[in-house]
């Protein structure tokens, strides 16, 4: 007798009309308001991040509340719907906390399940953009890392935390569970470090003396770290494929505005070669980035695996298409008033974050079951 298995339903990498909309709105914002020369003036500013920016991406977009459920103050929204703002956010590189409050923080307080009480009061505060939150861990903590991130106590010192100097709350892991701390709070020093990308900031935590609000006790939070974790590195594929994308773009156009021997640049077949190799990196990146999003958005089984296969493939593109955009510049991306470094910047400093390709591909491994020979 043979069973007849229904095939496993085929991932939708296609854009929706809704995403289309949500894409235009927030490019429309970011081209207002974090244009290129914007964004390298706040490099060189003191302030982490524009707060009327993120204001208008946050509140007046609903872009922070993408992932909370309506009843807790949210849009109701899936991962794909974030997966396109972080889309723009990297076409852009704009300083703004979204990857790791409104996806990583907000992923782990929503995984603890909580309906009222201090958890769901905080996914409120997040969705509306009124309060930032950050996990309490290095940027380039792995998801399969989540549980060893579960011991010690609130005093301790943890460096290399993206865009603390931006948070009102820090969810910090314990061997006792998962503590909301707020970052004004007493015994709580927040020190700015001087990161590689200068659009991401990252800082030294200290905790020396502080108290926080218990969230969950360790086990459940050690689940709710590795889900927030895994989301974080599954969009941060989108980041990767929007940053990729701009440098595509921008050298196509660069060369075939550049002439030399009164041709455009971009006719001599080696260049050519060298941006139809980059396209085809891209589209390959598109397809595993936009299936991390949706495996994410659908609770698939096989998440895990997406996610590993988007970031162990997305980091190296990401990087690729900079260090051709400063190439194909002809090193001007190596001048502070062009901002082809930021982007070169972000890659490298994204391509460790929440894990190294390596690390994703050691994931991959042990996820695939090889048959027996």
């Amino acid at each position: 007798m043979t069973v007849q298995t229904e095939p496993a339903q085929a991932p939708d990498l296609l854009y929706s009309e809704a995403e289309d909309d949500l894409r235009s709105a927030v490019r429309s914002l970011l081209a207002d308001r974090a244009d290129a020369p914007t964004v390298i003036a706040g490099t060189e500013s003191d302030t982490p991040y524009d707060q009327r920016l993120w204001e208008s991406l946050a509140a007046g977009i609903g872009a922070a509340g993408l992932l909370v459920p309506e009843k807790l103050g949210g849009q109701g929204a899936t991962h794909r719907e974030a997966a396109v703002v972080l889309e723009e956010l990297g076409r852009s590189v704009a300083p703004a906390p979204y990857l790791t409050s409104a996806v990583v923080a907000t992923e782990v307080l929503l995984a603890l399940g909580a309906q009222d009480g201090p958890v769901a009061e905080l996914l409120g505060d997040l969705a509306a953009g009124r309060k930032v939150a950050v996990l309490a861990l290095p940027f380039a903590t792995a998801p399969a890392d989540a549980a060893g991130a579960m011991a010690g106590d609130l005093e301790r010192t943890v460096s290399g935390v993206a865009e603390a100097v931006a948070a009102d709350v820090l969810l910090v892991p314990t061997a006792d569970g998962l503590y909301a701390v707020e970052t004004g709070g007493e015994g709580v020093t927040v020190q700015p470090l001087v990161p590689l990308d200068l659009t991401r900031p990252l800082a030294t935590v200290t905790l020396a003396g502080a108290t926080g609000t218990l969230l969950a006790e360790a086990g459940p939070a050690a689940e709710a770290i590795g889900r927030g974790l895994l989301s974080g590195a599954g969009l941060l594929a989108s980041e990767q494929l929007g940053l990729a994308e701009w440098c595509l773009t921008e050298t196509v156009r660069h060369t075939r505005e550049r002439h030399q021997f009164n041709r455009p640049v971009g006719s001599f077949q080696s260049l050519k070669h060298r941006m139809a190799q980059l396209w085809l990196e891209v589209v390959s990146a598109r397809a595993a980035a936009r299936n991390a999003a949706d495996a994410l958005a659908t609770g698939s089984p096989d998440a895990p695996l997406a996610v590993a296969v988007a970031q162990a493939y997305c980091s190296g593109v990401a990087v690729h298409a900079a260090e051709e955009c400063v190439q194909l510049h002809g090193g001007i991306g190596m001048t502070w008033e062009h901002p082809a470094h930021l982007y070169l910047k972000r890659a490298k400093a994204d391509s460790i974050a929440y894990g190294t390709a390596g690390r994703h591909r050691e994931s991959v491994a042990g996820l695939v079951e090889l048959p027996a020979p």
